[in-house]
């Protein structure tokens, strides 16, 4: 019997989960057994799951689970340095050269576990088939804003939390937004036409902004681009990858300039393909604004589990969208299973 074992997340901030009760109850149907951790973070409650008919474990035992489960979870594991047994389903971060990233490869190595990275759960086309894009865009627009507002009050961005749900986020920047007497800022998106760029834009949107939508077309010639440094707010929405072009300089920071606030939804800082040159380092949930330029200020927000601001949404959303795929999870050599295990072991063959 293929057996899903749902683990809680470890992260601080990491309410999300993969998997609602009703998505639990059609794999069990379906002939799977699910067993579900305890969580204190969770946005969704552990009754529901229990009244589905999982099994209910206490938090992080996903060690000890039985050799042949699949370990699901999303963020990243503790970094103990413990080699991994098991088959994991999680955002691993991994196959981009990222630091972090190569020590959890050897942490697979080392134990003969298998990686199924998120990221990597892809159609047949190519198309990854479950994301937290859309809410990721609307997360990161709002966080921009907020920054935004705290520049207007002669402040820079205090901590966050997460919000029960995007009407109520957006009415809480809506009257935000009101309090100064500064005009809306202008945004400018680029990514546009991804879910990521559609949830920026949306909000954006929603709350009266002026909204500049650029994609592939716009930036095609591969810069410079002197229209980002036009407007107040630049939301960049596109992963970066060999071949992303610059589109934020190191330079831009002491140039002329209207822009105050990049937010840096894709968060991949260390990359080498990163857009954005003027910082290099994640933000955080305790400290989501990072001043790189005081006169005029210039704030870059990058935190990397932005969907988190609103979990249950979000949750929900992205679960709906990988369901299908872990109905098929039975025939792990086939479909997107295989496609991802190809991946995992390419990678696994650079360590």
């Amino acid at each position: 019997m293929t057996h899903l074992w749902l683990r809680a997340e470890q992260r601080p901030h990491e309410e999300r989960v993969g998997l609602t009760p009703e998505g639990a109850q059609a794999l069990m149907d379906r002939g799977l057994r699910v067993t579900v951790e305890q969580s204190p973070r969770r946005a969704i409650a552990i009754d529901g799951y229990r009244d589905a008919g999982c099994e209910i474990v206490p938090e992080n035992t996903w060690p000890d689970a039985p050799p042949d489960a699949f370990v699901f979870g999303l963020k990243e594991l503790p970094e103990d340095g413990t080699p991994l047994t098991h088959r994991h389903i999680m955002f691993g971060h991994a196959f981009k050269g990222q630091p972090a990233g190569r020590k959890l490869l050897k942490r697979f190595k080392a134990g003969g576990g298998t990686l199924y990275d998120l990221e990597y759960l892809v159609d047949d086309t190519g198309r990854r088939v479950a994301a937290f894009g859309y809410w990721a865009g609307f997360a990161g627009a709002a966080l921009a804003l907020k920054c935004w507002a705290a520049q207007q009050r002669g402040e820079i961005c205090g901590p966050v939390g997460s919000c029960s749900a995007s009407a109520a986020l957006r009415d809480d920047l809506a009257r935000e937004l009101a309090a100064t007497d500064a005009p809306r800022p202008d945004a400018i998106v680029i990514g546009a036409l991804g879910r990521v760029g559609t949830g920026a834009a949306d909000l954006c949107t929603a709350l009266g902004l002026d909204v500049t939508r650029w994609d592939m077309a716009e930036t095609a010639h591969g810069g410079p681009f002197p229209a980002i440094l036009e407007h107040a707010i630049f939301l960049n929405c596109i992963l970066a990858r060999p071949g992303t072009p610059v589109f934020v300089p190191a330079a831009a920071g002491t140039a002329e300039r209207k822009l105050r606030v990049i937010g840096d939804i894709a968060c991949d800082p260390l990359s080498d393909f990163s857009p954005i040159k003027v910082y290099d380092r994640a933000t955080t949930w305790d400290a989501p604004a990072l001043r790189v330029q005081d006169d005029p200020v210039l704030d870059v927000t990058a935190i990397d589990n932005l969907p988190s601001l609103l979990p249950v949404e979000s949750s929900q959303d992205f679960a709906a969208q990988l369901l299908p795929s872990l109905l098929a999870l039975d025939a792990p050599d086939t479909g997107v299973w295989a496609r991802a295990k190809t991946e995992f072991d390419a990678h696994l063959a650079t360590i």
